[in-house]
């Protein structure tokens, strides 16, 4: 059995014939049937997947494969890849087929990965702790009465798992950085703009990114460095030239680091991660690193901001699911307007309803000024402050999350109390800067513990730099 280590050796095995592309999805598939009361898996590709195998294992005998040949990857179930289902893991898309491909997994496979499946996700990628799903819930490989945090869940916990090699999911306000920081992998998210949204089902457009959950930083940078730039089909992509990401990680600058004096002091934080992180950032002292604390008087803002802008973005983006063009359609309709409410009413779930009423209510004539219009002006105040950090200092540090990942049911009864497990990470995508969580540690709950690190616009290369070298202890 080939034991998966990092995309570089993995590349390198594959030349020297140590494995095939056709051995490791043999391994994938059987590992995913293995640990299938994870529910990571939704569904596995196991035709296509086998049929890119084996031109891949053509391709590098020929000397002519791409830089993720062999690499297996998984994605979330809101990317869409032609001729093979996409549901956002909901009732309302049922039994729909995508009609093409999105940008990230064109990119991809033109460099030979292998997608073997879409992975389970809290429903329309709204949750913290997949939850939420139309599938049911995704369990914690680290401890199962845990939950994998989400909204990317399945992804987090495939590459935890040892189900595939990496995986693609979608940050809307820490849906990557949080369940890679409740199982101990590597999360990125990257600046609004800089990986196209095309193909990616949206909850909030002005908010999500598609990012990488991977192993190690070094893989993360590779995946980015891939999916990212400029696309025609994406009038909100970048047109700034991409680095080269996996070479920039080897740079050994000394940066100045500010961490958020309001998120490490924060009463509600588990004191083991703040221990966590007070000792990481000795560590980066003692690496010749500046580390200096610095005030965000806006940090009570952010959730509330949060969700008041996102939930309106999507009570718009999903009007479109209505019973009537494609997906679930209730069988107890019996005219128009009865398709709408019934085809709506019982193919959302619970939150997905609750935050589309949300939504609609705060883009209502009467409360758009009280809410919305200063929702987006509190948007600008606190990515004004964000900027104003970052033009003094290289990075905003803070931790991933307040705890480790908590028991299946313990805040799935009191929304604002599953909201507040965002604290950390919407500042990034309230802003549109790039963040990543990694590892940093292990609770005495036996949990893993997650450090946020925040760069400016584009600064995705000096980003990957520094997290690439801190110490997961």
């Amino acid at each position: 059995m080939y034991s998966f280590s990092n995309i570089i050796t993995l590349q390198a095995d594959l030349k020297a014939g140590k494995t095939s592309c056709t051995a490791l999805v043999e391994q994938a598939i059987a590992a995913i049937a293995e640990k299938k009361h994870l529910n990571a898996f939704i569904e596995v590709f196991e035709a296509s997947a086998k049929e890119l195998a084996k031109k891949t294992d053509d391709k590098i005998k020929m000397g002519t494969a791409g830089r993720l040949a062999g690499v297996v990857i998984g994605l979330k179930d809101n990317i869409c890849y032609k001729g093979h289902k996409v549901s956002a893991s909901s009732k309302i898309l049922e039994g729909f087929e995508s009609l093409y491909s999105s940008t990230v997994v064109e990119k991809i496979l033109a460099e030979d990965a292998i997608i073997i499946g879409r992975l389970n996700c809290d429903e329309f990628a709204m949750g913290s702790s997949n939850e939420n799903s139309a599938f049911g819930n995704v369990l914690n490989p680290l401890n199962e009465k845990f939950v994998p945090g989400g909204s990317s869940g399945g992804s987090a916990v495939a590459v935890a798992a040892n189900l595939c090699h990496v995986t693609l999911g979608s940050d809307t306000g820490g849906s990557i950085r949080q369940p890679a920081s409740f199982t101990g992998t590597v999360g990125f998210k990257p600046t609004y703009g800089r990986v196209s949204r095309y193909g990616l089902i949206a909850y909030a457009s002005s908010f999500d990114q598609i990012g990488p959950i991977t192993k190690t930083v070094d893989d993360a940078a590779i995946i980015l460095e891939i999916i990212s730039g400029l696309d025609k089909n994406d009038n909100t992509s970048s047109s700034k030239k991409v680095e080269n990401y996996s070479k920039e990680i080897l740079t050994d600058k000394k940066y100045k680091i500010a961490y958020l004096k309001e998120c490490v002091e924060a009463e509600g934080l588990d004191p083991e991660v703040k221990a966590a992180v007070l000792k990481q950032m000795e560590w980066l002292k003692s690496q010749g690193h500046t580390v200096e604390a610095v005030n965000f008087p806006y940090l009570e803002y952010l959730v509330p901001t949060y969700y008041v802008l996102t939930t309106a973005e999507a009570s718009s983006n999903l009007s479109r699911f209505d019973g009537m063009h494609f997906g679930f359609r209730s069988k107890n309709a019996t005219d128009l307007e009865s398709t709408y409410k019934k085809s709506r009413a019982e193919g959302f779930g619970k939150e997905v309803k609750r935050r589309i009423m949300l939504g609609t209510f705060v883009l209502s004539a009467g409360y758009y000024d009280a809410y919305y219009s200063k929702g987006q002006k509190v948007r600008r105040v606190i990515r004004d402050k964000t900027n104003e950090i970052l033009k003094n200092f290289d990075f905003i540090l803070t931790p991933s999350t307040p705890g480790t990942a908590f028991e299946f049911g313990k805040n799935s009864a009191d929304p604002i109390k599953m909201y507040l497990e965002d604290i950390f990470t919407v500042q990034a995508n309230i802003a549109g800067i790039p963040a990543i969580s990694v590892p940093c540690g292990k609770h005495s709950n036996g949990l893993p513990m997650g450090l946020q690190l925040m760069a400016g616009y584009f600064e995705e290369a000096k980003l990957l730099s520094l997290a690439a070298k801190i110490p997961n202890n």
